[in-house]
């Protein structure tokens, strides 16, 4: 098992990856979740996917197995900045603008993680496994890139795997539920108390 950062300066050392991840992110958000987001040829993107991202992929044999996008919440394209921020202001009907107690920040020092999937084709026996191996990279790629923490929106029962796997994520506003009843939460995770 490989764990691999990508970004636009080194997606040609990598082959396939990137697109196989954006596939991967296709069967997780559109095929299986059935979210409506932007898609073609078998990929799923958006307009957070540009040269100011990241991408942490976990990989074996060209198969993605799991991924998160990291994100600078000082981005802007357009009229957008990142995921969260833009939702809060009113940008996206796909979520809602309560999702932070407070203003959704905008630092050098803050980003976001978004995206983020496990394959269903990981066995049960290899997911904590391949979500320590997401986790890790993705903490030391935020840290290389000046992150002193992350801010993202992940699963209501999250931050207790965060806990096993040495993570201070927060809870940083309320649960919210989309209308096919997932109940999802955004957080702080402070990257500071992982040191390894």
């Amino acid at each position: 098992m490989q764990v691999t950062t990508l970004s636009f300066e080194n997606l040609h050392n990598h082959g396939e990856l990137f697109a196989n991840m954006l596939r991967a992110r296709h069967k997780t958000f559109i095929q299986r979740n059935h979210w409506e987001l932007p898609e073609a040829n078998g990929m799923e993107f958006d307009q957070y996917d540009t040269p100011a991202s990241r991408w942490v992929a976990v990989h074996e044999f060209g198969q993605v197995l799991a991924g998160v996008r990291l994100t600078p919440t000082t981005a802007r394209c357009g009229i957008y900045s990142y995921m969260i921020r833009d939702a809060q202001l009113g940008l996206l009907d796909s979520i809602p603008g309560d999702l932070l107690y407070n203003e959704a920040p905008v630092a050098s020092h803050i980003w976001e993680s978004s995206r983020v999937f496990v394959s269903d084709s990981v066995p049960a026996k290899l997911r904590l496994r391949v979500q320590c191996s997401l986790i890790d990279e993705m903490v030391r790629s935020a840290r290389d890139l000046g992150a002193t923490s992350l801010i993202g929106i992940v699963p209501e029962h999250s931050p207790r795997l965060a806990r096993r796997t040495g993570i201070d994520c927060q809870p940083a506003g309320p649960v919210i539920e989309t209308d096919d009843g997932d109940r999802s939460v955004c957080v702080n995770i402070a990257l500071a108390t992982k040191l390894h």
